[in-house]
């Protein structure tokens, strides 16, 4: 591949690593060579040897030019050193001396000696400064790659984009700032500053993790924003942990001084009890603001849990629905994700988000990644905390550019910001900025940081605020006076008093949902929505239309033959009017499709389906040619948008409930490849999905799915960890179902966007019913009524029954078939509980009234005892004389055996007919 550096190629340069004094009749040859025939020779080495020999007719008259070419060689493998391990030798460390590596730049080991220093060289237009003394190129190099910004770009393989890259640093070099721009970072670092050290003043001892050390992150959010409005950005989403929020919210979000104050205060939040909040510094927001370029910009900040990272899926994800569902435009929004340095590189969850940039699924055109490095790790060292060299240097796996900088050195962050944001929009692809600073404090306030770290603490309380630094700077170029900069510091502190008196009369903390705008028009939900389910039919006209449609493959492409059928066999269950699961499921994407909502399923294998009953997208057999026959409805209808994705639960998932915020008015399911796998995601499951709401006042609607159910398939692919998630379940924070019917699927999901309010909800969708024979429902079963949270036995007379077996999910099935080959069981009512959180009591107390209060009840699962609904059940059955029937406890969901999973589901059914009969005598 071509890798043109001005008048060079990346092959010149990867021939010069090894070319030194021994190689010169080598190079002396391909030059003769060149002589001869031009086109004899590489073009890389052509355009050398051109520019050469233009540079030595103009200068050998004065004898200033050498006419050395193998030392010409070995000064452009010089350059390229510098290219490519100048990051290496820079001055970006603030507070401790920078680890030494070998072999150096030194000229000596690029075969050069002190006598070269005053010779002329033409590679000096290798870096835009024309033939010049090597001396002099050394000191652009310098200035250029080892000052206070150290650059990784020469692994990125796309030539033309390392050329961009090149010409922006080693051409431009460092820009000069107007005396406008430079007062206004001096501005931020004043904000910065003095709102930390104000907050030490007035709440001592309480933890808000300063951003001191690495103060330059204000300016430097603030540089993105400003910049990026210029550039046509209307949107930034922004997500970032602890460290420095609150000053993140003061002075880029504008969240007003006295309600950052009245949270310190501890006060209660304004919510009527609704829900219980969470602390200060992982509260979301959002603000439209009004650049210093008079353009308007919405700002995010999405809330946060103390897990570091494990908020930037979410930032990805929400970004993405941003850009799908109004924007439609990656460059007019832009993702910040402010890291930690450990956390970047010890949490797994960043390198899934990585991966998943380019994806078609998950892509948003690119992120900008801010490091606030303080060097440490709560109290591990820096060395303690990873192998890699970097903390960023997971970047390099998608060939990212990183950009370390010297947080004390402002013009040269704002610089390196800019950069990225000009890189980001051009490219469409992440950027790092690792800002190289300290940590001031221990992990918190609070926190004594010379237990662990005396030394480096010794420095860090002789050092300098970078505030201070830059207005010495400031001083010295002439644009301030030290009085100028202490009266701003006095302003300042005067503004944060007064809010400060005005937060102690505010009686209660005010928490802004951090999406307010785009869930205007929906509510939260009372216990009484929960007592039954809203009208969820469909149109039966339409629906039969729609079952036609969706099953109808366009001409003129040439389909697997086994694709065809399925299709013709969806088409003959619209006419036999007998569904099977995937059609009910694919009739209810296309009912809530027409209605002109927009539908998002990814996860892995999705498209098809795990278990091959979706076939969402149907590939051409020829041509590979995907069609979704879903998307082609009608000109008006909502989009399906489907997505195999990478590998990943923990990225994925968060990405999806991320998405499912911003689209609050469509359907967005993540569904897990078997249900086994959710635990990978824990995190997202235990911090956002079943406590967001409750933390942080924000709703969402995303939908799990996980294929769960006992068949022989070994303890990875038989249980979703139902008992997980129902001891998560409380205040009606989300929805548990285990549905049996294709048509109660069918209405699950309509009733997900009927609602007037949002729920996550979670599925333990089916494997076996997929295509069990009896596991079918009518057309008209899904054009009317609603979801049905329990479905009593319609096989039994109700004179006959003294047991209740309340069941969830499959086994449904294999009771009622052992009680049609038996003929035994008539006393016995299998009552299926289809949705298990919020739990139907009422309901359920009306079925126990029908079938006679002294009817035995008994909960059947296919889990073991410590596992499934069991524990849950009991918890709310314990007046009741309730029994279990189940599998015995177990540290693993299932037996590997399929000859024991028979055994044992044939003990279990068994045991409850003996039980019964027991009961008759």
């Amino acid at each position: 591949m071509k890798f043109e550096c001005n008048r060079t190629t990346k092959a010149v340069s990867d021939q010069l690593s090894y070319l030194g004094n021994a190689h010169g009749d080598a190079v002396e040859a391909l030059y003769q060579d060149y002589k001869k025939n031009p086109e004899s020779v590489d073009v890389s080495w052509q355009r050398f040897f051109e520019g050469f020999e233009f540079q030595r007719t103009n200068y050998e008259e004065d004898n200033a030019f050498s006419s050395d070419v193998p030392k010409e060689f070995r000064v452009i493998n010089l350059i390229n050193g510098y290219r490519v391990r100048g990051h290496l030798f820079t001055r970006t460390n603030p507070v401790r001396e920078r680890r030494r590596y070998s072999p150096t730049l030194a000229i000596e080991n690029f075969g050069l000696e002190t006598s070269d220093l005053e010779t002329v060289f033409q590679a000096g237009n290798e870096v835009g400064i024309g033939p010049a003394k090597l001396s002099e190129i050394i000191a652009h190099l310098e200035a250029t790659y080892c000052e206070s910004i150290g650059i990784e770009y020469m692994y990125i393989r796309d030539p033309e984009v390392q050329q961009w890259i090149r010409e922006r640093i080693e051409l431009k070099n460092r820009p000069s700032f107007t005396k406008e721009e430079k007062l206004r970072i001096f501005k931020k670092l004043n904000q910065a500053t003095v709102f930390e050290q104000f907050l030490q003043k007035k709440f001592v001892g309480q933890k808000r993790f300063s951003v001191e050390g690495g103060e330059a992150l204000i300016p430097a959010l603030d540089s993105i924003v400003e910049k990026g409005a210029q550039m046509g950005v209307k949107e930034f989403v922004v997500g970032m942990a602890h460290r420095g929020r609150l000053n993140t919210l003061a002075h880029l979000f504008d969240k007003p001084y006295q309600h950052i104050f009245s949270e310190f205060e501890g006060k209660e939040f304004d919510d009527d009890g609704i829900f219980d909040g969470d602390v200060k510094y992982h509260l979301g927001y959002s603000s439209e603001i009004k650049t210093k370029g008079g353009q308007d910009v919405h700002l995010t900040l999405c809330p946060n849990p103390s897990h570091l990272e494990a908020v930037s899926p979410i930032v990805e994800g929400l970004t993405r629905a941003k850009i799908d569902q109004y924007l439609h435009d990656e460059k007019s929004i832009v993702p910040i994700l402010v890291h930690g340095d450990a956390a970047l590189a010890g949490q797994g969850i960043m390198y899934e988000i990585v991966q998943m940039a380019k994806l078609d699924g998950y892509r948003v055109g690119g992120t900008i990644h801010l490091v606030v490095n303080n060097q440490v790790g709560f109290t591990t060292n820096y060395l303690d905390g990873r192998s890699s060299t970097y903390c960023t240097d997971v970047a390099k796996t998608t060939l990212c550019p990183v950009f370390h900088v010297n947080a004390d050195d402002a013009d040269a962050v704002i610089q390196a910001v800019q950069f990225a944001l000009d890189y980001r929009q051009r490219y469409g692809t992440d950027v790092f900025i690792d800002l190289l600073g300290y940590r001031k404090y221990g992990h918190n306030e609070g926190d004594e940081p010379k237990f662990t770290q005396p030394k480096l603490y010794d420095a860090i309380a002789k050092h300098d605020t970078p505030r201070e630094l830059y207005l010495q700077q400031l001083i010295r170029e002439g644009i301030l006076t030290q009085e100028q900069g202490d009266q701003a510091r006095e302003d300042l502190e005067a503004s944060l008093n007064e809010k400060y008196e005005l937060s102690k009369a505010e009686s209660k903390a005010y928490v802004k949902h951090f999406l307010e705008d785009s869930w205007k028009g929906f509510r939260s939900s009372v216990p009484a929505d929960f007592d039954s389910s809203p009208k969820t039919s469909y149109d039966l006209k339409k629906l039969k239309k729609l079952g036609i449609q969706l099953a109808t493959l366009p001409k003129g492409h040439k389909y697997f033959r086994k694709i065809a059928k399925l299709m013709n066999d969806r088409i003959k269950m619209v006419e036999s009017d007998t569904l099977d699961w995937g059609m009910a499921e694919m009739l209810a994407y296309a009912s809530i499709l027409a209605d002109g909502k927009p539908v998002r399923i990814s996860g892995q294998d999705v498209e098809r389906g795990t278990f091959s009953h979706r076939h969402a997208v149907v590939k051409t057999e020829d041509t590979e040619e995907e069609i979704i026959p879903l998307n082609l409805l009608s000109k008006d209808q909502g989009k399906l948008s489907i997505y195999n994705s990478l590998l990943s639960e923990y990225g994925v998932l968060g990405f999806d409930y991320g998405y499912a915020f911003g689209n609050p008015t469509g359907l967005t399911i993540w569904e897990a490849q078997f249900g086994d796998f959710n635990n990978g995601a824990q995190i997202i499951i235990d911090q956002f999905i079943s406590a967001a709401e409750d933390k942080w006042r924000t709703m969402n609607g995303l939908v799990m799915l996980l294929p769960h159910g006992y068949e022989g398939m070994g303890s990875e692919h038989s249980s979703g960890r139902m008992e997980r998630y129902l001891q998560l379940c409380a205040e009606y924070n989300m929805v548990v179902c285990n549905c049996t019917t294709p048509a109660n699927f069918f209405h699950l999901l309509r009733r997900q966007l009927t609602w007037e309010f949002r729920k996550p909800t979670v599925v333990f969708s089916p494997k076996k019913l997929l295509r069990y024979p009896k596991a079918v429902s009518s057309m008209k079963d899904l054009a009317t009524g609603q979801f049905q949270e329990i479905i009593d036995d319609s096989h039994v007379k109700v004179k006959d029954v003294d047991t209740i077996a309340l069941c969830s999910g499959k086994l449904y099935y294999e009771i009622q078939e052992e009680k049609e080959e038996t003929g035994r069981g008539s006393n016995i009512a299998v009552v299926r509980i289809e949705q298990l959180y919020p739990f139907p009591q009422k309901q359920l107390e009306k079925l126990i009234t029908k079938y006679g209060s002294d009817c035995q009840l008994i909960w059947i699962q296919e889990e073991p005892e410590n596992m499934g609904a069991w524990s849950y059940v009991l918890q709310l059955l314990r007046s009741t004389n309730i029994q279990v029937i189940s599998r015995a406890a177990s540290g693993s969901p299932a037996a590997g055996s399929p000859r024991i999973y028979e055994h044992r589901q044939r003990a279990i059914i068994d045991k409850l007919f003996a039980y019964a009969t027991e009961l008759v005598k």
